[in-house]
């Protein structure tokens, strides 16, 4: 089974929390403190692999969670790390933030064009300090450690978009499926009627000079970037990649169709898709030269790609043109042409590639910018006032350490107060209007808001 997207919620472990101990020795009446920090929780980590063809692993288990740390323990005894887990996906594949409720995609995370490319998509929580960190010069006996904190969790999309080097595109029945079957080892369905391929078939072409991989996208139709005829499905399969061989009927087939327009029709559709798809570097194969009275057509044809070359080089019939097409005759059924065919695909793929190789060389890898943003974006938090005395604090940074504090614990609670005015949440509190007597929530706890101008510690909890 082919399966090209699908939606997945990946979680990392949470951290372990940190030991609140004092060191008990013989003849030691008042050890320090001992405790020993939390574990970190592993990652959930999505890494490109060339030995995986689809996302057929994720079609059916929707959920992933890593491991979690483990607690710390007395006598300076650090909790265990949690492993990471490392979900495999086809080189290609792009990743992208998902809404599971709005069914909205999101930002793109990472896209993993390389084998060995990764990115970590839910990163786990960091373990709790133990209480041997909160020694300072007034406090030497601190009573309290923190706990661990919750890891990233969230919905995400994976795409894949196939690698290959070169992509068979045309109208529907225009002999696709026979030219990769005698261009490579492939064996895809061959039938007389349109729509005979339905996913995306690959074959490795072997030339006398190059190796290449090659695809075999469904057939396309006039409103295909649009959608129609699963469009969306098919043309994304070409953007991966680095050239394109237009297959055309020269035949017209058995509806009579014009050659020349279902050449325009597919050259159009690419372009609405992608405008960058234009601009692809291609061949044109006017297939089934086999079958008599062919020759007006292919006159015509040639006609038309040769008026592309032009204008592909600026107008100047001379010009060489990266992207100008070259027009090719050939027959799946007797074989005519493919040798050359494939020849001149092996020639330009690896002129294509050494350029990538070039371009990718210069370029830095992958260097988690989506995870430095979402960092940033989780330290921001917001104020809101519900009432003429009453106020929402909100953000992903604060509400983790109101999760992450012992409740029980006053000398917690106190450094929970600290790390707040630190943030500068005291300030935007007032900025917003509140006053000493005011209520400010924050997940399931209220607290009572006093102004940090006048007091050290600016809140009190309340029992709700």
């Amino acid at each position: 089974m082919f399966i090209d997207k699908v939606h997945i919620h990946v979680k990392g472990g949470d951290g372990g929390a940190g030991c609140m101990s004092f060191r008990r020795e013989a003849h030691v009446p008042k050890g320090g403190p001992d405790g020993g920090d939390g574990g970190r929780g592993g990652n959930v980590v999505v890494q490109a692999d060339g030995s995986v063809s689809s996302l057929l692993d994720y079609r059916f288990k929707h959920h992933f969670k890593a491991e979690r740390g483990t607690h710390g323990q007395g006598k300076r005894m650090h909790g265990a790390n949690g492993k990471d887990l490392v979900l495999k996906v086809p080189v290609g594949t792009v990743v992208r933030e998902y809404d599971d409720e709005g069914k909205q995609v999101g930002q793109t995370i990472a896209d993993l064009t390389h084998d060995g490319d990764a990115v970590v998509v839910a990163q786990g929580g960091v373990g709790g300090r133990g209480n041997i960190h909160f020694v300072t010069s007034t406090r030497r006996a601190p009573a309290f450690a923190e706990l661990g904190e919750p890891a990233h969790e969230g919905w995400i999309e994976l795409e894949m978009k196939l690698m290959a080097d070169a992509a068979l595109v045309g109208m529907p029945s225009a002999g696709k499926s026979s030219l990769i079957s005698c261009m490579s080892a492939a064996k895809p369905k061959i039938a007389d009627y349109p729509f005979t391929t339905l996913q995306p078939n690959l074959g490795v072409v072997r030339s006398d000079d190059y190796d290449y991989v090659i695809a075999d996208v469904p057939g396309l139709i006039e409103g295909a970037h649009e959608g129609k005829g699963l469009g969306h499905d098919f043309l994304r399969h070409i953007e991966r990649t680095a050239m394109i061989v237009h297959v055309v009927d020269i035949t017209g087939g058995f509806e009579g169709r014009d050659p020349v327009e279902d050449y325009r029709i597919i050259n159009r559709e690419l372009e609405l898709y992608m405008e960058e798809l234009a601009d692809r570097p291609r061949i044109v194969v006017a297939n089934k030269c086999d079958i008599p009275g062919f020759e007006d057509n292919l006159a015509r044809l040639a006609q038309a790609v040769k008026e592309d070359s032009i204008k592909a080089a600026g107008g100047n019939e001379y010009a060489d043109s990266p992207v100008n097409p070259k027009l090719f005759c050939t027959s799946a059924a007797t074989r005519k042409g493919v040798e050359e065919l494939k020849a001149a695909v092996g020639a330009k793929v690896h002129e294509l590639r050494e350029a990538a190789r070039e371009a990718h060389a210069a370029e830095p890898h992958y260097d988690h910018v989506w995870e430095r943003r979402r960092e940033a974006r989780e330290r921001r938090f917001n104020v809101e006032k519900l009432s003429s005395d009453v106020f929402r604090l909100s953000g992903t940074q604060v509400e983790r350490w109101v999760v992450q504090t012992d409740w029980d614990n006053e000398e917690a609670i106190t450094f929970l107060q600290h790390r707040f005015k630190r943030a500068g949440v005291d300030r935007a509190l007032e900025e917003a209007g509140a006053r000493d007597g005011d209520e400010i929530r924050i997940l399931g706890r209220a607290f009572v808001y006093e102004s940090p101008r006048q007091h050290e510690d600016v809140y009190d909890e309340l029992d709700i």
